[in-house]
């Protein structure tokens, strides 16, 4: 069967058909789906029955993979259920323990591990339970935004640095072993410029971690948080973005350097298993 690339028709997103992640990819089909995804930036792979090392095999089409990152909680009981290269993100608790991280609260937009020197380029999620309904994931075109934002608001923000918070997770969580930040500006984590030029498409995106905690260098904290108040609000308008509704055996791949994501909260009596990797990325600049 040939790849078919089929547009989500919102502002980012494409499903691909005519692919077995099960299989080996052949060197044409991987250039198909990276071009797709280069265009795109979010693609959607349904009904993929993958073990975690078919879902390792796919992502190293892209690069070299992260070991899976820290969370707020001791994530060490739940590798031993995966490999190195997979994260568990989930809410199912067994003996006690949570096998995965994140839980079921709402995830706030963000972009992966953005408080690293070197963040990752890529991640890829492959569904394995899903609730009844809630936890979808939103993504929004940072290409887009950065296009169509107010002038004076770029001028602000073009050629500035902004502190990504490593002190909290997506959902809010304080990670294990870090300290409640109290004064944003000695925030730990990483600076990254607030406009960037993605390396393979060279097109200038909107580069934003997530909000809390976020500060805006060169300016006062009263100045920052307008600065970011606005850009947030910016970014989270509907004409930027595309949810995906989750059904099991889905794989979304989507690119970080111009992407940011959200997740839906949902019932926590219901289980949701979903194994990500990621591929390693260089700084943002």
């Amino acid at each position: 069967m040939a790849i078919e690339v089929i547009p989500t028709g919102a502002a980012l997103g494409a499903e691909i058909r005519g692919l077995d992640m099960s299989k080996p990819l052949t060197g044409a089909e991987f250039e198909a789906v990276q071009q797709a995804w280069y265009d795109h930036i979010v693609l959607l792979f349904r009904g993929q029955k993958i073990t975690d090392d078919d879902l390792i095999a796919f992502s190293k089409h892209f690069g070299e993979l992260d070991i899976a990152p820290a969370s707020a909680t001791d994530m060490a009981g739940s590798q031993a259920k995966s490999r190195p290269e997979i994260w568990i993100i989930s809410n199912v608790v067994e003996n006690g323990k949570p096998i995965g991280a994140l839980g079921d609260k709402e995830a706030e937009w963000h972009t992966d591990m953005s408080y690293v020197a070197e963040p990752p380029m890529a991640s890829v999620l492959h569904s394995r339970e899903i609730p009844s309904t809630g936890g979808d994931t939103s993504f929004a075109n940072m290409y887009k935004a950065l296009e169509a934002l107010p002038a004076d608001l770029r001028a602000a923000v073009e050629g500035r640095m902004c502190n990504h918070d490593a002190s909290t997770t997506s959902v809010g969580e304080l990670r294990a072993g870090a300290d409640a930040v109290l004064d944003v500006r000695a925030a730990p984590g990483a600076k990254h410029p607030i406009v960037v030029t993605h390396p393979v498409t060279g097109g200038k995106a909107l580069y934003l971690g997530r909000r809390l905690n976020a500060y805006i260098e060169g300016y006062s904290v009263a100045e920052s948080e307008a600065l970011l108040d606005r850009l947030w609000a910016h970014c989270a308008k509907p004409e930027f973005s595309w949810a995906h509704k989750w059904k099991v055996g889905d794989l979304l791949i989507w690119d970080n350097r111009c992407a940011i994501h959200r997740r839906d909260g949902f019932d926590g009596s219901e289980r949701r298993v979903m194994h990500r990797t990621q591929i390693k990325g260089r700084a943002p600049r």
